[in-house]
């Protein structure tokens, strides 16, 4: 096979398909020749943490929109990948909400094992992509960031995986030109404890919002105000977090709410989401897509139906992660490699998309979406090799999270779930969440 594929981003996503390929080589099978573009210089993506903001290094955005007190929002045992076990890397069972680098050791783990590092060029960010019909290839135009050149390179197939979770989302409300205090948003939130003693004013209602707001009143903000826009997450928070309609406008200190109430604050952060924003594509290749389960103008989840030729990884909103990534990369593999025929005609992939729009919409409440998810992760996982495992019992993990949500927000991470690989039960974590101030790796793994 003298296929070359490109792939774009060493996130979770591209290091899945990294890991499929590599698998396929594994098992005697001839891969195409894969080269992984990666604008950082390390693996990880989102998970390749840094203290930057703004511009790295190299003057290129920031892709990290992880923050240092980051944890886990939902129990592992629902992101597992299916053919390394938290157990086999870390020699044994681990409490159920790893924090940050917890997280990033393992995913890291997996892909040293698989020995892909050479197939990734770091420090290289994809410039543009184009496509000629009369060749049926793609040029890729990059930058080689540490020595500051550009060249172009010809493939048969590329794969986007560069993520959706690092281009801000950042609105305008009147006054903030105004307004004496900070005003960030949640991809430039780093350090919980640089708010300690702050009144702080978050607008948005889901995860960003209830999680930076979660770590900023452990590490000691004075209070905490929530503005939705729709609804209000509702859950019991502690006395001194409150939730209000929507902000209206702002003067030098103070925050004015659309119910007539007002709050003096010190600080304002944007918890008001992220772009699916793809600068090196042009229009006939660039996904345009809302942030959902079903993704638009793409087969299966993953082909872009206008050019079957290019691939998409992980643009769906998700509840599902690593291990939905990894259905993903080991089908579209097998699509790039003849085992799986994709449609010739665009009719039929359209269709496809217009059949999982409609059954997401069908959907009725987060136990329908988890459910809806888990079926699409078995899908596409029933159509290669990839170790089987127990989607439902993940499903089931997720529907207790839930639950244990509603119980106690503050105090979920307390609790435990048994692994769908390898049957386990986690262990209690040994320091509940509240108290648990220096997450490191060796804190957390410490008997």
């Amino acid at each position: 096979m003298n296929k070359r594929v490109a792939v774009i981003g060493a996130g979770p996503s591209g290091l899945a398909q990294l890991r499929a390929f590599q698998s396929a080589r594994q098992k005697g099978a001839e891969i195409p020749e894969i080269v992984c573009f990666e604008k950082q210089s390390n693996w990880g993506g989102l998970w390749n943490y840094t203290w930057r903001t703004g511009l790295d290094e190299n003057g290129e955005p920031v892709h990290c929109s992880m923050y240092r007190y980051l944890w886990s929002n939902g129990p592992k045992e629902g992101l597992e990948f299916a053919d390394y076990a938290f157990e086999e890397h870390f020699g044994q069972q681990i409490a159920s909400y790893p924090p940050r680098a917890v997280l990033f050791d393992y995913i890291e783990g997996r892909v040293k094992k698989a020995g892909v590092r050479d197939w990734i060029r770091f420090s290289t960010t994809v410039r543009m992509v184009n496509f000629d019909p009369a060749t049926e290839k793609f040029t890729v135009t990059v930058h080689d960031l540490k020595n500051d050149r550009m060249y172009d390179e010809e493939f048969d197939n590329v794969i986007v995986a560069s993520g959706h979770f690092s281009v801000p989302n950042v609105p305008e409300y009147p006054g903030f030109d105004r307004f004496n205090g900070r005003v960030l948003h949640a991809h430039d939130f780093r350090d919980a404890r640089e708010f300690a003693g702050k009144d702080l004013l978050l607008l948005g209602s889901s995860y960003s919002a209830e999680d930076i707001g979660s770590q900023c009143w452990k590490y000691g903000a004075k209070s905490i105000t929530v503005a939705y826009r729709n609804a209000p997450m509702g859950f019991n928070w502690p006395e001194n977090w409150k939730e209000v309609p929507k902000l209206e406008r702002m003067d030098e200190s103070t925050a004015y709410f659309a119910d007539g109430s007002s709050k003096k604050v010190d600080a304002v952060i944007l918890c008001t989401g992220y772009k699916h924003h793809f600068p090196f594509l042009p229009d006939d290749l660039r996904l345009k897509t809302a942030n959902r389960l079903a993704a638009a103008d793409l087969y299966k989840g993953v082909v872009w139906v206008y050019n079957p030729k290019l691939f998409y990884l992980g643009m769906q909103d998700q509840w599902f992660t690593f291990n939905m990534f990894d259905a993903q990369a080991w089908w579209v593999r097998d699509a790039i490699m003849g085992r799986i025929a994709v449609p010739s005609d665009t009719a039929t992939m359209l269709a496809d998309v217009a059949a999982r729009v409609a059954g997401e919409d069908a959907g009725v409440d987060a136990h329908d979406a988890i459910h809806y998810q888990g079926d699409y992760v078995k899908e596409l996982i029933a159509e290669t090799d990839y170790p089987s495992f127990d989607v439902d019992g993940a499903c089931e993990a997720f529907y207790e999270w839930k639950e244990h949500k509603k119980q106690d927000i503050m105090g979920f991470r307390n609790h435990r779930y048994r692994s769908v690989i390898t049957g386990t039960m986690a262990p209690v974590h040994h320091t509940p969440w509240k108290d648990a101030l220096d997450d490191s790796m060796v804190s957390y793994l410490q008997n």
